[in-house]
């Protein structure tokens, strides 16, 4: 078949096709005599899974050993395993409509309503009392757990539950409203650097961790973003101690 006739039985345009192919995602196949590619069912049945793939989350490099290991395997087992990966799919849209259902359900749709019901639970405590920069916090950890998936949502409460003890939520109460007095400081106020050093003792191992990973990530940028020059100056004082102890 032609490529155009492979892109609409997968579902794709032909420009995605040549994608693919300049990804070495889809191998080219052979050419007939008058320079037109000659595509089969399996060209078909292999684009078709990138399809999938790609849309249940895997990366390009998971892609490619799949469909790597595919090659190996009979065809009926790689249509087998399609059908798996379309299922899987269902099951992931199934679940996205119950979550859409909950939602469409509430009476006061709020900033909070996208996340999960336990991050929503979690930022409550965490993140209640009026404190400004607390609301900083809360639209990064909102964010980052109406991104994340299933997996990744239950790292991140994992990570955010130790901060929920409450002696943990009593003194993360207190280094908010110590943040909320620096706004209209300068970074180089003694305050910063005192404030750097209680928040590094307060952070639990796992979440200073996660600081350290994603120190030159996306996040502080944000965060430099949402916060006052001063309030950006305790967490880079602050990454920047967590660091060191690290090496």
């Amino acid at each position: 078949m032609r490529i155009g006739e492979l892109a609409a039985l997968a579902g794709i345009s032909t420009r995605a096709v040549r994608h693919y192919h300049h990804l070495g995602l889809l191998p080219e196949p052979v050419r007939l005599t008058n320079g037109y590619r000659d595509y089969g069912l399996r060209d078909a049945v292999a684009l078709a899974r990138i399809r999938r793939l790609a849309e249940l989350g895997l990366s390009l490099d998971e892609i490619r050993d799949v469909l790597a290991d595919d090659r190996d395997k009979e065809l009926r087992e790689v249509l087998a395993e399609l059908d798996a990966d379309l299922a899987r799919q269902q099951v992931a849209i199934a679940e996205r409509r119950a979550r859409l259902a909950s939602l469409l359900a509430e009476p006061d749709l709020g900033p909070d309503s996208a996340v999960s019901p336990q991050m929503a639970a979690a930022l409550r405590d965490l993140t209640g009392g009026g404190s400004a920069f607390a609301a900083v916090d809360r639209k990064l950890l909102a964010l980052m757990d109406t991104v994340a998936g299933p997996e990744e949502k239950e790292q991140i409460l994992d990570l955010v539950r130790p901060l929920l003890e409450p002696d943990a939520l009593a003194r993360a109460h207190a280094l908010y409203a110590r943040l909320d007095e620096l706004a209209g400081a300068d970074p180089a106020d003694p305050r910063v650097a005192a404030l750097a050093a209680d928040l590094v003792a307060h952070l639990p191992p796992g979440m200073a961790a996660a600081m350290i990973d994603h120190a030159d990530a996306e996040w502080p940028a944000w965060i430099a973003d949402e916060a006052t020059p001063a309030q950006a100056e305790v967490f880079r004082l602050a990454v920047t101690t967590l660091t060191e102890r690290a090496r």
